[in-house]
């Protein structure tokens, strides 16, 4: 049996080694150097590089894991373990010099998430959870917030940038969310957008279009941080991202209502 304590101490310290790489290489970054994979869908050798060093690092921590990784650095199937990488979430931030963006890298077993860390670059700010373990932010225990209406609540969330078939009903969500909380939200990065989550910067969150690297770390975060995680269904288990919400308990049944309404028909 794995120690996850001790596994997220060195995912930790892989993420602090790309990120060191991430923030050397954006000095003097020419967007130039940018490839395109799909529409406003971009990758650099930083995202590759990172990866690399990624994979590296966690096959040493543990061989026989497989892994699902943004840029397809590994192809390697585990039995058991995978990891769940995405090297650099917030590309366009990145890409643009403008803050933030970070490095998320979970751990399941079997068809759980049970390790994860976001690594958010430019603050150097480490949220961290394993199973029933908690969720952490540079050592200190966190939680999500305590707001107990939506009206009271801040929320979080992306804009699509290249699946545009659900953008009426998002744009209806939104022009509700804007007149009835207390503010949107986006920062271009739905990795930390859960890490603010989990430690009640922001209240809720909701996005489609989502892939597993960009959730795994985050939704397990939150989780440990007392929050909850469904699609727009409410369906909390198997969780890809191609339809997500998160929120503290006491808002995420009437969170959940009014996205599944719009978002649902």
């Amino acid at each position: 049996m794995i120690d996850l304590k001790e596994i997220c101490v060195e995912i930790e310290k892989a993420a602090r080694e790309a990120s060191a790489f991430i923030r050397k290489e954006s000095n003097g970054f020419d967007i130039k150097r940018t490839e395109k994979k799909g529409l406003n869908d971009f990758v650099s050798y930083v995202d590759k590089g990172s990866e690399k060093m990624l994979v590296e690092k966690l096959s040493l921590l543990l061989p026989e894991a497989g892994f699902i990784t943004e840029e397809g650095t590994s192809k390697k199937v585990g039995l058991k373990y995978c990891w769940v990488i995405d090297p650099l979430d917030g590309t366009t931030n990145f890409l643009h010099g403008f803050h933030p963006y970070a490095i998320s890298i979970a751990l399941m077993e079997y068809d759980e998430v049970i390790a994860g860390v976001v690594y958010e670059v430019g603050g150097n700010e480490s949220f961290t959870a394993w199973k029933d373990g908690g969720a952490w932010l540079n050592g200190s225990k966190i939680h999500v917030s305590k707001a107990e209406k939506l009206a009271d609540c801040l929320v979080a969330t992306g804009f699509p940038y290249n699946d545009f078939d659900k953008l009426d009903s998002y744009m209806k969500c939104l022009t509700h969310l804007c007149k009835h909380t207390h503010g949107i939200r986006r920062i271009g990065s739905a990795a930390i957008d859960l890490a603010y989550v989990a430690c009640g910067r922001f209240d809720v969150f909701y996005e489609y279009g989502l892939h597993h690297w960009d959730i795994a770390a985050g939704m397990l975060i939150v989780r440990e941080a007392g929050g909850r995680v469904s699609d727009f269904s409410g369906n909390e288990k198997n969780l890809k991202g191609e339809e997500f919400i998160a929120a503290n308990n006491n808002v995420f049944s009437e969170f959940l209502e009014i996205v599944s309404n719009f978002m649902k028909n």
